[in-house]
């Protein structure tokens, strides 16, 4: 399945740089991102190199998941393209 890196997971001061936030397309509700808890997560970066993660948590009540990668992933990931993986 297809997700899309939205942003950094952040606060007013900081930033978790290993924390992503990303949204799947057809989930709206907490509940229904509740499902994907526990599955990986894999960034393809053009140059070929995959940075491999694991999706935590939903992040609020819109349906967006929270994932923690390996490393973290450049600036260049934002708005790019994730697989979800069972």
């Amino acid at each position: 399945m297809k997700g899309i890196v939205v942003q950094f997971r952040r606060g007013s001061r900081t930033y978790k740089p290993r924390h992503f936030l990303i949204q799947v397309e057809g989930i709206k509700t907490r509940q229904e991102a509740a499902k994907f808890v526990g599955k990986s997560v894999e960034w393809k970066s053009p140059a070929g190199k995959v940075i491999k993660g694991k999706i935590h948590a939903a992040h609020g009540n819109k349906g967006i998941l929270r994932a923690v990668f390996e490393i973290g992933l450049p600036g260049q990931a934002r708005t790019t393209s994730v697989e979800i993986k069972d």
